[in-house]
C-alpha cells in the first residue's frame, strides 16, 4: 500500500518572501482576518448568473401580471392583516450604550475608570485590540487632548500618541512651550478599530459615555480635539475638522462648558504636510489663550 508523498516544504526564498508579504500586511494595517478563509469576490463576479425564467404563452396578461400586494415600508405581514413594524431603537438608548452610562458614572476616580473599561465587553473593539489605550501625560493638568482612535504604535504599548504620530505631536507641543507634563492624553476611544478602519456609529454611542467621565475628571480648563473624528463626535456637528480648526468653540455636556479649539491630527499631517501650516496657526491661538489664563491668574 502506497502513502501519498507529503508535499513540498517551501524553499528559503519563498519564506522570505512570505514575511515581507506579512510585514507590509501588517504596516498598512492588516493585522486581523475577518473571516476563517479568504473569499475571492473577482471570482466571485465571474460566475455566469442564473438566466431569467421564460415567461409561459399561458400566462396571464393585464392586471393578473402585477405582483401581488406585500408590506409597505413601516409595515410587515401578520396574522390578520398587516402590523407596523418595530421602530429601530436609537443608538443612545440601546442596551449597550445605557450599560456603559451606568458604568461610567461610577467610576469617582481615574482608576476606577480603567478598571471599568477594562470589564467592558460589550463593545467589539475589545476583541479585536490588543491592548486597552487609556491615557498619558500629567492628569492635574488643565489642558486636555483628546485624539481620534489609537493606532497600531498605540494598540501594542496601551499608550495614547506614541511612535512617529507620537514624536511629531511631542514636536508641536514642545513648539509652543509644553510637553507631556503639562497636559493630559488620551483618545475617542480605547480600543484600536481594526485595520485602522473608521469606527462605527455603534462603536462610537457605546464609547462615548467613558470619554465623557474621563474629561469630568481631568476637569481641564481647556480641551484641544486632535481630528475630526473626536471633534464632530463631542461638539456633536456634522462639519469636517477643515471647517471646525482655526476657531474657538465650546464643548458643553450637562452643566461643564469648557472652551475647545479643534485642530488635525499628528497622524493626518504625516500624510498632508501641507497643512502643518495651518495647525501651526491653531496652536499659536492656544499659546494665545494660555498665556492670556496665565496674565489673569498673576
Amino acid at each position: 500500500m502506497t502513502q501519498d508523498a507529503p508535499p513540498p516544504s517551501p524553499d528559503f526564498g519563498e519564506i522570505v518572501e512570505m514575511r515581507h508579504l506579512l510585514d507590509f500586511y501588517v504596516a498598512a494595517g492588516i493585522d486581523c482576518m475577518i473571516d476563517e478563509e479568504a473569499v475571492d469576490r473577482y471570482e466571485l463576479s465571474n460566475q455566469p448568473q442564473p438566466s431569467p425564467p421564460i415567461k409561459s404563452s399561458n400566462a396571464p396578461t393585464g392586471a393578473a401580471l402585477a405582483p401581488a400586494a406585500g408590506p409597505m415600508a413601516g409595515e410587515v405581514a401578520g396574522f390578520g392583516g398587516r402590523i407596523a413594524a418595530p421602530a429601530a431603537i436609537p443608538l443612545d438608548q440601546t442596551q449597550e450604550v445605557q450599560s456603559a452610562r451606568q458604568i461610567a458614572a461610577r467610576c469617582d476616580t481615574l482608576e476606577m475608570l480603567k478598571e471599568a473599561l477594562d470589564g467592558f465587553t460589550a463593545c467589539p473593539l475589545k476583541q479585536t485590540a490588543k491592548n486597552l489605550v487609556f491615557g498619558d501625560g500629567n492628569p492635574d493638568a488643565k489642558l486636555m487632548l483628546i485624539g481620534d482612535v489609537p493606532g497600531r504604535d498605540e494598540d501594542l504599548q496601551g499608550l495614547p500618541f506614541v511612535g512617529n504620530v507620537g514624536d511629531l505631536l511631542d514636536r508641536m507641543l514642545a513648539s509652543i512651550g509644553l510637553d507631556r507634563t503639562s497636559t493630559y492624553l488620551t483618545n475617542l476611544l480605547p480600543w484600536r478599530p481594526p485595520g485602522n478602519r473608521t469606527p462605527t456609529e455603534a462603536e462610537l454611542a457605546m464609547c462615548q459615555p467613558f470619554i465623557e467621565r474621563h474629561i469630568e475628571l481631568i476637569n481641564p480648563d481647556y480641551v484641544v480635539f486632535l481630528g475630526g473624528v473626536c471633534a464632530k463626535q463631542l461638539l456633536d456637528v456634522p462639519q469636517s475638522i477643515m471647517r471646525l480648526r482655526g476657531k474657538w468653540t465650546t464643548y458643553s455636556m450637562g452643566d461643564t462648558s469648557i472652551p475647545a479649539l479643534p485642530t488635525f491630527h499628528p497622524g493626518y499631517l504625516m500624510r498632508q504636510p501641507s497643512h502643518k501650516r495651518l495647525t501651526w496657526r491653531d496652536l499659536l491661538l492656544l499659546q494665545e489663550k494660555l498665556e492670556n489664563k496665565a496674565s489673569e491668574s498673576d
